[in-house]
Protein backbone atom coordinates (compact mmCIF):
# COMPACT_ATOMS: atom_id res chain seq x y z
CA UNK A 1 0.00 0.00 0.00
CA UNK A 2 1.31 3.24 -0.98
CA UNK A 3 2.05 6.14 1.53
CA UNK A 4 -0.31 9.45 1.43
CA UNK A 5 0.93 12.76 2.71
CA UNK A 6 -2.00 15.26 1.90
CA UNK A 7 -2.86 18.01 4.18
CA UNK A 8 -6.13 20.11 3.55
CA UNK A 9 -6.74 23.47 6.02
CA UNK A 10 -8.56 26.42 6.11
CA UNK A 11 -7.23 29.69 8.25
CA UNK A 12 -6.03 33.10 8.38
CA UNK A 13 -2.39 34.41 7.45
CA UNK A 14 -0.93 35.48 11.10
CA UNK A 15 1.46 37.80 9.10
CA UNK A 16 2.19 39.35 5.55
CA UNK A 17 3.88 36.65 3.25
CA UNK A 18 7.97 37.06 3.22
CA UNK A 19 9.35 36.44 -0.81
CA UNK A 20 12.65 35.46 -0.94
CA UNK A 21 14.94 33.44 -3.60
CA UNK A 22 17.59 30.65 -3.46
CA UNK A 23 21.02 31.43 -4.26
CA UNK A 24 20.13 29.38 -7.73
CA UNK A 25 17.29 31.89 -8.20
CA UNK A 26 14.28 30.08 -6.99
CA UNK A 27 11.35 31.86 -5.49
CA UNK A 28 10.25 31.13 -1.72
CA UNK A 29 7.37 32.63 -0.06
CA UNK A 30 6.69 31.86 3.71
CA UNK A 31 3.86 32.51 5.34
CA UNK A 32 1.85 31.63 8.70
CA UNK A 33 -1.49 30.61 9.11
CA UNK A 34 -4.18 29.81 12.52
CA UNK A 35 -6.36 27.58 12.25
CA UNK A 36 -9.36 27.28 14.50
CA UNK A 37 -10.80 24.70 16.39
CA UNK A 38 -14.18 24.94 18.47
CA UNK A 39 -14.97 23.02 21.68
CA UNK A 40 -16.95 23.61 24.46
CA UNK A 41 -15.74 24.24 27.77
CA UNK A 42 -18.46 24.35 30.59
CA UNK A 43 -21.80 26.31 29.04
CA UNK A 44 -19.11 28.38 25.96
CA UNK A 45 -17.74 27.43 22.92
CA UNK A 46 -14.23 28.49 22.67
CA UNK A 47 -11.81 28.85 19.41
CA UNK A 48 -8.59 26.87 19.82
CA UNK A 49 -6.40 27.86 17.38
CA UNK A 50 -3.55 25.90 15.81
CA UNK A 51 -0.45 27.37 13.72
CA UNK A 52 1.03 26.59 10.79
CA UNK A 53 3.95 27.52 8.40
CA UNK A 54 3.13 26.97 5.08
CA UNK A 55 5.67 27.21 2.22
CA UNK A 56 4.96 28.21 -1.38
CA UNK A 57 7.50 27.97 -4.29
CA UNK A 58 8.34 29.52 -7.93
CA UNK A 59 6.51 31.66 -10.06
CA UNK A 60 3.07 31.03 -7.61
CA UNK A 61 4.94 32.05 -4.36
CA UNK A 62 5.66 35.21 -6.66
CA UNK A 63 2.46 35.92 -8.21
CA UNK A 64 0.75 35.35 -4.83
CA UNK A 65 2.94 37.38 -2.44
CA UNK A 66 0.94 40.64 -2.98
CA UNK A 67 -1.85 39.10 -1.98
CA UNK A 68 -1.06 36.72 1.57
CA UNK A 69 -1.46 39.68 3.97
CA UNK A 70 -2.01 39.44 7.20
CA UNK A 71 -5.78 38.52 8.25
CA UNK A 72 -6.32 37.28 4.64
CA UNK A 73 -8.21 33.59 4.97
CA UNK A 74 -7.27 31.51 2.77
CA UNK A 75 -7.56 27.33 2.13
CA UNK A 76 -4.00 25.02 1.68
CA UNK A 77 -3.89 21.94 0.10
CA UNK A 78 -0.72 20.13 -0.20
CA UNK A 79 1.43 17.78 2.28
CA UNK A 80 3.80 17.88 5.32
CA UNK A 81 7.88 18.37 4.59
CA UNK A 82 9.97 17.85 7.45
CA UNK A 83 13.44 20.09 7.30
CA UNK A 84 16.00 18.38 9.67
CA UNK A 85 19.21 20.07 10.96
CA UNK A 86 22.24 20.18 13.00
CA UNK A 87 22.12 23.83 15.25
CA UNK A 88 25.54 23.53 18.03
CA UNK A 89 25.50 19.80 18.20
CA UNK A 90 22.29 19.51 18.53
CA UNK A 91 19.43 17.60 15.92
CA UNK A 92 16.39 20.22 15.17
CA UNK A 93 13.62 19.42 13.37
CA UNK A 94 10.47 21.39 11.96
CA UNK A 95 7.36 20.32 9.76
CA UNK A 96 5.90 22.50 7.57
CA UNK A 97 3.34 22.47 4.85
CA UNK A 98 4.22 23.02 1.58
CA UNK A 99 1.44 24.40 -0.57
CA UNK A 100 0.23 22.62 -4.17
CA UNK A 101 -3.05 24.26 -4.09
CA UNK A 102 -4.11 28.29 -2.76
CA UNK A 103 -7.22 29.46 -3.24
CA UNK A 104 -7.58 33.01 -1.63
CA UNK A 105 -11.26 32.82 0.47
CA UNK A 106 -11.84 36.86 1.93
CA UNK A 107 -11.11 38.84 4.72
CA UNK A 108 -7.89 40.59 5.32
CA UNK A 109 -8.79 44.24 3.74
CA UNK A 110 -5.00 44.90 2.57
CA UNK A 111 -4.53 42.86 -0.43
CA UNK A 112 -5.44 43.68 -3.67
CA UNK A 113 -8.41 40.98 -4.04
CA UNK A 114 -10.56 41.55 -0.72
CA UNK A 115 -13.72 39.83 -2.48
CA UNK A 116 -14.90 37.05 -3.77
CA UNK A 117 -12.84 33.69 -4.33
CA UNK A 118 -9.42 33.06 -6.28
CA UNK A 119 -8.07 29.46 -6.74
CA UNK A 120 -4.39 29.40 -7.29
CA UNK A 121 -2.75 25.90 -8.55
CA UNK A 122 1.08 25.31 -8.32
CA UNK A 123 3.06 23.87 -11.12
CA UNK A 124 2.31 20.64 -12.47
CA UNK A 125 -0.84 20.18 -11.35
CA UNK A 126 -2.65 21.68 -14.22
CA UNK A 127 -2.19 20.08 -17.76
CA UNK A 128 0.20 22.93 -19.39
CA UNK A 129 2.47 23.12 -16.60
CA UNK A 130 1.97 26.15 -15.64
CA UNK A 131 0.70 27.74 -12.95
CA UNK A 132 -3.09 28.62 -14.08
CA UNK A 133 -5.78 31.24 -12.41
CA UNK A 134 -9.26 30.09 -12.27
CA UNK A 135 -12.01 32.70 -11.11
CA UNK A 136 -15.39 31.00 -9.26
CA UNK A 137 -17.62 31.47 -12.26
CA UNK A 138 -20.27 29.03 -10.68
CA UNK A 139 -23.69 30.46 -11.44
CA UNK A 140 -25.59 31.94 -8.14
CA UNK A 141 -27.63 30.06 -6.46
CA UNK A 142 -30.69 32.66 -6.94
CA UNK A 143 -30.51 31.84 -10.94
CA UNK A 144 -30.50 27.81 -10.28
CA UNK A 145 -34.18 27.33 -10.10
CA UNK A 146 -35.29 29.74 -12.86
CA UNK A 147 -34.44 27.17 -15.92
CA UNK A 148 -36.62 24.65 -14.69
CA UNK A 149 -40.54 25.02 -15.57
CA UNK A 150 -41.67 21.59 -14.51
CA UNK A 151 -42.34 20.88 -11.04
CA UNK A 152 -40.85 18.35 -9.16
CA UNK A 153 -42.70 15.31 -8.05
CA UNK A 154 -41.46 14.78 -4.90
Amino acid sequence: MADINQVVLIGRLTRDAELKYTAAGQAVCKFSIAVNRRRKTGDQWVDEPSFFDIVLWGKQGETLHQYLVKGKQVGIDGELRQDRWEQDGQNRSKVEIVANNIQLLGGGNNGPNTGGSSSFNSPGTSSSGSSTYRQDNSPKADNIGDSFTDDIPF
